[in-house]
């Protein structure tokens, strides 16, 4: 994130739903407005315009099709190789080196999205030792009957030594496209949706060798959330602060620009780092030997290569974040949405923090200082008069990290799809978005949460 207004990837999105939104938004930003000074209160079922669904049991695993994968039981089932199903070549785009490797491909059931999408994300929890990476790809059926091709939505490695991670441009069948992480319908005002996909997993490996990815988690998260200025106000809930360790971004200014700039555009990571070590992910002094040693904190500058998106050339690939996180023992990491900060609530009771993202005007939020096109913070609890206390990385200093924003202000730019920007330009808002940190083996508080919120 740049303090600047600063274009973001995401506000192509608004250019794909600019035509249906023309002509509607005073009527749309009216009545939203009308709810909100009622006071209206947000339904958890009404508000629920997401589906996350994800393949993480021996069960799943095994109800797939394999083609030279095999499932693994035990306390965490997960996919791995077991006889290739061939070898392929494979030039890194960013490095031009062409490698042969074994391969091994699993496709999962097709799911019939409860909310017929606009944009799915998928998310996915893998451990990748030297020698092995993977690739995940999704196809859907459109609500027409049609389908989608095969959309690769992601290359990922947990290291950097095999492959350059990468998300894939210039992927569309002129009725959707990907946008980095993001697979969206060119079009929703002509009402087309997604109303299905399966995923499908290729693992790697170089040949001759026995080394394997572990899959523990896949899954997607299809969303159609309405076009939308404003959202209707919740009413305050628990009080309650999360004790999450506090980083700022700006201290890494200027530090490894080779990915992203350096500190001033590192929120995501920098979220990322927060959240792991409140769950007591640490990093070995062998794992941060590369950094500078004159630098502070220098596992923010390991999450920030760690999760470096090749291709996007940032770190704020909203997956590749959460399989970052999931490479720390005893985590998972997922992307949704969430529709309401109710939900919000609901995690924090169970002490489960998020990371939230969010795009604004300096004076739309109180206190921040700044605006931006889009910014990654995290949120660790609530005031006694339901405020938001949040660990915001774009602070000058850690101390400075945890700032508390009004509640009814925080809650629209994170809720929103639509906002002005400086320029008077309508752009996209992110429309609820977070990552989920969360244990391997919640507890039943916890994963009681979770289910509350559509996560399981």
């Amino acid at each position: 994130m740049s303090t600047a207004e600063q274009p973001s990837r995401r506000i192509v999105l608004a250019a794909a739903v600019a035509a249906a939104f023309t002509g509607t938004a005073g009527s749309a930003t009216a009545a939203a407005g009308a709810a909100a000074e009622a006071g209206a209160d947000t339904d958890r079922t009404a508000a629920r315009q997401a589906d996350y669904r994800a393949w993480t049991s021996y069960t799943d695993w095994r109800g797939g099709t394999a083609a030279g994968t095999r499932a693994v039981a035990g306390s965490r089932p997960c996919l791995v190789i077991g006889t290739p199903a061939g070898t392929t070549e494979y030039t890194d785009p960013h490095t031009g080196t062409k490698a042969r490797w074994e391969y091994a491909t699993w496709t999962s059931p097709v799911h019939s999205l409860a909310v017929p999408a606009t944009e799915v994300i998928a998310s996915w929890n893998a451990h990748t030792p030297a020698g092995s990476w993977l690739q995940i790809e999704l196809k859907g059926t459109y609500s027409d009957g049609t389908a989608t091709p095969w959309y690769v939505m992601g290359r990922w490695a947990a290291g950097d030594q095999d492959i350059r991670r990468t998300s894939v441009d210039d992927q569309s069948d002129g009725r959707s496209s990907i946008w980095t992480d993001t697979f969206a319908i060119d079009d929703p005002a002509t009402g087309l949706r997604l109303a299905s996909y399966r995923l499908r997993l290729t693992l790697y490996r170089t040949p001759g060798t026995e080394v394997t990815p572990k899959v523990w988690r896949a899954g997607a998260m299809g969303s159609d959330v309405p076009d939308r200025f404003t959202v209707p106000a919740s009413k305050p809930g628990i009080a309650r602060e999360l004790t999450v360790p506090r980083y700022s971004q700006e201290l890494h200014v200027g530090q490894y620009p080779e990915y992203d700039n350096g500190g001033e555009a590192w929120c995501s990571p920098t979220s990322s780092q927060m959240i792991i070590e409140y769950w007591g992910g640490r990093l070995t002094p062998e794992q941060l030997s590369w950094v500078d040693p004159a630098y502070g904190d220098p596992q923010v500058c390991h999450a920030a290569r760690f999760t470096y998106d090749h291709q996007y050339e940032g770190c704020g690939n909203w997956p590749f974040n959460a399989a970052y996180a999931a490479t720390f023992d005893g985590l998972q990491g997922v992307v949704t949405r969430l529709g309401s900060l109710t939900d919000l609530e609901t995690l924090i009771a169970a002490g489960i923090p998020a990371i939230t993202s969010q795009s604004f005007l300096k004076e739309e939020l109180t206190g921040a200082g700044y605006g931006t096109a889009g910014h990654l913070m995290t949120v660790v609890g609530f005031t006694a008069e339901g405020d938001v206390i949040a660990n915001d990385p774009n602070s000058p200093t850690n101390e400075a990290v945890r700032r508390v924003y009004r509640r009814r202000e925080w809650e629209n730019i994170w809720l929103r799809t639509k906002r002005y920007n400086a320029s008077g330009k309508v752009v996209s808002g992110t429309g609820g978005v977070c990552y989920l940190y969360f244990p391997a083996r919640p507890t039943p508080r916890q994963r009681a949460a979770l289910a509350a919120v559509g996560v399981r």
